[in-house]
């Protein structure tokens, strides 16, 4: 397979904060997609001016030589452990460090009803997200909340964009992106697979406080796991000591807040990075 033909811009299909979406024109995966994961990476603009990169925020704010090749190691590695389980995915094969060859998929989401009215958009690419511990965007919007109090997969729905959005379970039916039913299976399906993960994790002896997954139809309709599962898209820890009720027990000493000009940051001292994950799930 001959990638520098298939990753052109006339094969461009979609270009994301992380990843880029390819048509594959001829050769054995044609009709199929390849993912390129780059080094783009999410976070926000600390006190000091400089980059601090947090895959729990929505905006591009540098790169991370390599975090791409990372990303997709991570996700091929994932992506099996949930085949082995039969757990469906659009995942079909790994070509090289950085490239992911997918089935089609269309993410979940909703064209403009009124696409006349100055203002309308489309619901792009949903997503979900999945909380073992109450930390990142669920604290800030939540402060009342004891930092990384436990949860239990709590999932909750996004909209995905250059400004992430939380949009209600009930939403989502009402105006006709999913079905009741269709709902159910979704979450039931996230807090599978957040299981699988967080289990895969703790066996590391890791904990997985968060994360998030996108899902989307495959061609005959079916809803399946798209997108990736990478250090881009989860947090975890080192030194999670839960009570009997599974809240944390050392966050005293782990989560660090701020609170400035009306903005709310949570950050956790025992966080793994994205190459310290690597050196766990990834062969150097």
């Amino acid at each position: 397979m001959d990638l520098q033909q298939i990753l052109t811009k006339e094969n461009l299909v979609y270009r994301g904060k992380s990843k880029e979406v390819y048509s594959i024109p001829g050769g054995k995966y044609a009709g199929k997609y390849a993912l390129l994961f780059t080094d783009r990476a999410t976070g926000y603009i600390g006190p000091d001016g400089e980059p601090v990169f947090d895959p729990g925020r929505d905006v591009v704010v540098g790169s991370i030589p390599g975090k791409g090749a990372i990303a997709c190691k991570f996700a091929t590695w994932f992506f099996e452990l949930l085949d082995k389980k039969g757990i469906k995915s659009h995942f079909i094969d790994s070509p090289a460090d950085n490239v992911m060859i997918v089935k089609p998929a269309k993410p979940l989401g909703l064209a403009p009803q009124s696409p006349e009215f100055e203002g309308a958009a489309p619901l792009e690419n949903l997503e979900f997200t999945w909380r073992n511990q109450a930390t990142g965007s669920f604290w800030r919007r939540y402060p009342f909340m004891r930092p990384c109090a436990r949860l239990d997969i709590l999932v909750e729905a996004w909209t995905k964009g250059d400004s992430d959005t939380l949009i209600t379970l009930e939403s989502l039916e009402q105006v006709g992106v999913m079905t009741r039913a269709e709902i159910s299976y979704a979450v039931e399906m996230v807090k599978e697979i957040a299981a699988t993960v967080t289990q895969a994790f703790a066996d590391k002896g890791l904990h997985c406080l968060d994360g998030k997954f996108e899902l989307g139809r495959l061609n005959d309709g079916q809803i399946v796991l798209i997108d990736e599962i990478s250090p881009d898209v989860l947090r975890v820890c080192k030194g999670y000591l839960p009570d009997e009720n599974g809240h944390c027990t050392v966050y005293h000493e782990c989560i660090k807040t701020r609170l400035k000009d009306g903005q709310r940051s949570i950050k956790a001292k025992n966080q793994q990075s994205a190459d310290e994950l690597r050196r766990i799930f990834v062969e150097v």
